[in-house]
């Protein structure tokens, strides 16, 4: 078996000449929604693929796709080892509004111990952990305890409507023991924290057509069906008044969280209190269960976004010709996605009043994915978290959305480690996002003694 003993003096030696890197890499503006930054997303791809190679792997390609390419990497030099299959995406959102940012989005900088700049917490701090800890093993063995495969595509953040395509066309190359994602986050600082569930989605959007124009109020309100007062009554009639989802059969298909893990969950450094005055709100969506549980195994039905009418300063009585709303459904399994879109789209149709014409388009959507805590893998990795970090680790669920999750592991049959390196206010999507350089450097040592621990588990060390 292959020596560990080295690691932290090779990650203590390259610390500088990684963030430098890690910085480079920042500083890549590559938004996939932004047709404008095409080719600030290849050169990203290109990037990366160049750094994979550095990084020790023996194989490299950018896989092309109808829309931003996929990056490849392989180092397959443990032909009887397993092989680990590391999922992550190098796009990242777009950085408005971007007045307000402490600093430029796209010129890193690190403030109290926390690097700031888009992408660097979601996903392109955390995929790197994994290059970092291929090349570790390089550094201080020249081999690695396992065979390594990268697949890091450059559409995530617009729901990944091309990867799925390029995994069937490269199944060989990318057949695995277990795949590992690092888009998650850590419960609380100094919480090294394995996710064992994530909620699925189906977005949809609604519109209405009323009349033919937008109408004066006060010749026409009261007569002409309102599309905009419409549409906020069907989208109310979506829950009752106790925040229950009323969609027909939607909860036909939720499985029970067991008992264990609801009372592993009490026990985490959790507060409603705490919560509820962070988001400077004074209450709640009443519910049954705990807050955590509604957050991470419970179904939602959220809008959005609206649009109808008059939204400019001053005053304009009009009656909308057209309203429309974006709605998600977060889901957890077993509820599959095109059912419950299904279902909505009935549920629509059944209180659509008459006076108005209803389009509703499905936007895109993804599987519910969760685990078991209990296989051996993920407690490897929870076992190298432990040795990186250096405390116990803690399993949780959360509450969004990562759709290749699910297609991997029903593709390949191997279960997902979902090893976050985040920290819950490192603000993802957000100005001023940040991922904390003392978690990068841990979490590549977690990276690196993953691997070991996974070939011991496989090995019957």
């Amino acid at each position: 078996m292959t020596d560990s003993a080295a690691i932290p003096s090779v990650i203590e030696d390259r610390r500088e000449a990684w963030l430098a890197e890690l910085f480079d890499f920042l500083r890549i503006p590559s938004i996939s929604t932004d047709f404008d930054r095409v080719d600030e997303v290849r050169a990203a791809a290109d990037w990366l693929e160049a750094q994979l190679a550095s990084a020790g792997c023996t194989e490299t390609a950018i896989w092309e796709t109808a829309g931003h390419p996929v990056v490849y990497g392989a180092w397959r030099g443990a032909p009887d080892a397993p092989t680990v299959l590391v999922y992550g995406h190098y796009d990242v959102q777009p950085e408005d509004p971007v007045e307000l940012w402490s600093s430029p989005p796209f010129e890193p900088e690190i403030r109290d111990g926390k690097l700031f700049a888009r992408g660097s917490v979601d996903d392109k701090g955390q995929l790197y952990v994994h290059a970092k800890a291929l090349e570790a093993w390089m550094r201080a063995t020249g081999s690695c305890p396992v065979n390594v495969v990268f697949l890091i595509e450059g559409e995530e953040e617009v729901g990944s409507p091309n990867v799925a395509g390029s995994v069937q066309e490269h199944l060989d190359e990318l057949r695995c023991d277990a795949v590992v994602v690092s888009d998650t986050t850590m419960f609380a600082p100094g919480l090294p924290t394995l996710t064992n569930g994530l909620r699925g989605m189906a977005y949809l959007q609604i519109d209405l057509q009323g009349p033919n124009r937008d109408l004066h109020s006060g010749m026409f309100g009261g007569a002409v069906v309102n599309p905009a007062e419409t549409l906020a009554r069907m989208l109310a009639a979506c829950r009752d008044e106790n925040g229950r989802i009323t969609i027909p059969g939607f909860y036909d298909d939720v499985r029970e969280v067991p008992a264990h893990e609801r009372e592993d969950w009490t026990h985490l450094p959790f507060s409603d209190d705490e919560y509820r005055a962070s988001l400077d709100v004074d209450a709640l969506i009443p519910s049954e269960h705990s807050t955590l549980e509604c957050l991470w195994a419970q179904p939602t039905f959220d809008v959005n976004g609206l649009l109808s009418g008059f939204t400019g300063d001053g005053s304009k009585t009009v009656l909308p010709a057209t309203a429309m709303a974006k709605v998600s459904m977060r889901l957890v399994a077993d509820q599959d996605p095109e059912r419950i879109a299904d279902a909505f789209e009935a549920y629509m149709h059944e209180i659509v009043p008459a006076g108005v014409k209803m389009t509703i388009t499905r936007m895109h959507g993804g599987k519910p994915w969760s685990a078991s805590r209990d296989h051996p893998i993920l407690q490897a990795a929870s076992r190298a978290l432990e040795r990186g970090f250096g405390a116990e680790t803690v399993f949780i669920r959360e509450g969004g959305s990562i759709p290749l999750v699910a297609t991997l592991e029903e593709l390949f049959g191997v279960p997902t480690v979902m090893m976050g390196f985040g920290l819950p206010d490192e603000n993802a999507h957000a100005p001023d996002e940040n991922l904390d350089v003392g978690n990068f450097f841990d979490g590549i040592a977690s990276a690196a003694y993953f691997f070991e621990e996974l070939a011991k588990s496989k090995s019957g060390e």
